[in-house]
C-alpha cells in the first residue's frame, strides 16, 4: 500500500514538474559539452542533492540518475523517466544498499555512450560532502566529471531539509554553471578526487548562488546551536 501511494505521489510530482518545466528558461554557462562530443569522451555530472530537481534540466535525455531505494526515491523515479533519463536504483554511499550494483549499471551506461549524474552527496549528506562513488564512476568508465550548479532566479526552498532542496516554480529563468571537465590525476586516490569535485561545486555555489551558498554554511552552525 505504502509503495503504490510513493509511486501515485511521484507520477502526480512528475506531470507537476513537467508541467512547470515547460514554462522555465534554461540557460548553461560554460557548457563543455560540445568541444567533449567532437573529442569523443564521455561525461559524468557532478550535482549537489539540494539541486537534483533542477539539475534534470542540464542533462541530454537517456542520462542515467542514480536514485536511492527510499520511499523517497520511489517518488523521485517517475519524474525522472518523464523527462526522458533513466533511473539507477541504489546509493553512491559506502555500504549502503544496492550502491555497488547501481554503480556498475551506471558504468555500463556511460561505456555505451551515455552520460550520467550523480549527487555527490546523497542521499543523507552532510551538505557538499562528496562521496567517493564520482570517483569510482569517472575513473571505471574513462569519463571526466562535469560539476554543474542550475540556480532558479524564483523557487522554493526547503529550508528545515539537510540538503535545503531547491524546486523551481513555473515561468522562472534557470541558470545553470558549468564546470571544466575534471580528471583523476595519476596516483590521486578516490578520496582525493571526491574533495576536489565538493571544492568545485562549492566554488560554482558561491559564484552563481553566493546568498545560498552562505546559508547552507550557516545551516549546520544553526542546528548545532539549537541542540
Amino acid at each position: 500500500m505504502k509503495r503504490w501511494l510513493s509511486i501515485t505521489a511521484g507520477w502526480v510530482l512528475a506531470l507537476v514538474a513537467m508541467t512547470v518545466r515547460m514554462t522555465c528558461r534554461v540557460r548553461m554557462v560554460d557548457d563543455p559539452r560540445p568541444e567533449l562530443a567532437k573529442r569523443g569522451i564521455p561525461h559524468v555530472f557532478a550535482v549537489l542533492h539540494a539541486h537534483q530537481l533542477a539539475g534534470l534540466a542540464a542533462a541530454e535525455k537517456g542520462s542515467a540518475v542514480m536514485v536511492s531505494r527510499s520511499a523517497d526515491g520511489e517518488i523521485i523515479v517517475p519524474l525522472i523517466r518523464i523527462g526522458g533519463h533513466v533511473p539507477i536504483r541504489g546509493s553512491s554511499g559506502s555500504g549502503r544498499k544496492g550502491g555497488g550494483s547501481a554503480l556498475k549499471a551506471l558504468a555500463n551506461h556511460v561505456r555505451g555512450g551515455k552520460p550520467a549524474i550523480l549527487t555527490i552527496d546523497g542521499p543523507r549528506g552532510p551538505r557538499g560532502h562528496a562521496q567517493k562513488g564520482i570517483g569510482l564512476l569517472a575513473k571505471s568508465t574513462g569519463a571526466v566529471v562535469i560539476c554543474a550548479v542550475p540556480v532558479s532566479n524564483r523557487r522554493w526552498i526547503l529550508k528545515k531539509s539537510w540538503d535545503r532542496l531547491q524546486i523551481p516554480t513555473p515561468f522562472s529563468r534557470l541558470t545553470i554553471g558549468m564546470s571544466q571537465p575534471m580528471q583523476i590525476l595519476p596516483g590521486e586516490s578516490l578520496e582525493s578526487f571526491a574533495s576536489r569535485v565538493a571544492e568545485c561545486l562549492s566554488n560554482l555555489e558561491h559564484q552563481y548562488d553566493p546568498a545560498e551558498a552562505n546559508a547552507a554554511a550557516a545551516a549546520p552552525q544553526r542546528r548545532r546551536r539549537a541542540a
